[in-house]
């Protein structure tokens, strides 16, 4: 068993082995509530400690606007999966510049989905050695898979999925359970159906014990 600072240590370690001329792009995905968030946040110190300038963002910052969203029902799978996100936007200011075509100008975010209004973003420089640590549902889809330089991927169970989405609730809402239980666990394996992350990604990690998570499947590149 591997206690999570390990695993940590260990994964920032295969990152920042991979060398590419220009920012790396690392994509940190998993259905809802599996814990990307967290991960990327704790693993970003630890990669700029080893040397490397961290680029933190996140699929929230490019949703589409609530009226695209749930323009097919507030509880809608096919919505969830198909009308959530902004994928045009994410390309423009964000993977095509910090590719090897890229001109390393980038905006981490351009949406605020809280206020459901648009974001006056500065446009920043990215150093050719940074890593772009991004995190969000969905990722590895046809669209966007080719554009990761290292794709990992947080698997949890869907029952796992909802009791974090409710605690993270504080406590349990009809709401949020129907909407796991509608909108969010039904669009998630429309995802699997798809796309098939898990057979697309470099590393896969078990994250239903967050403390102890196990690597389940590297790829021998890293």
């Amino acid at each position: 068993m591997v206690d999570r600072d390990c695993l940590l240590r260990g994964v920032a370690n295969m990152i920042c082995s991979v060398e590419r001329h220009h920012p790396l792009r690392v994509a940190v995905d998993g259905i809802d509530a599996a814990g990307k968030t967290m991960f990327a946040d704790e693993l970003s110190p630890i990669i700029e400690k080893i040397g490397r300038p961290v680029i933190r963002a996140s699929i929230d910052g490019f949703h589409n606007p609530r009226e695209i969203r749930h323009q097919r029902g507030r509880m809608n799978p096919e919505g969830y999966y198909i009308d959530s996100f902004d994928y045009r936007a994410l390309l423009d200011n964000l993977l095509l510049p910090l590719g090897p075509e890229g001109n390393m100008s980038y905006r981490e975010a351009v949406y605020d989905y809280r206020k459901d209004e648009k974001l006056d973003t500065q446009w920043k420089n990215a150093p050719t050695n940074s890593i772009l640590l991004f995190d969000g549902v969905f990722l590895m889809r046809p669209e966007l898979v080719s554009l990761w330089d290292i794709r990992v991927f947080l698997d949890i169970t869907y029952a796992e999925s909802m009791n974090r989405g409710l605690q993270r609730d504080m406590g349990y809402s009809r709401e949020i359970e129907d909407l796991y239980m509608e909108r969010y666990i039904p669009g998630q394996k429309l995802y699997m159906i798809h796309s098939s992350p898990k057979k697309k990604s470099d590393l896969t990690i078990d994250n239903n014990d967050p403390m102890n998570p196990q690597i389940t499947y590297i790829t021998p590149d890293l």
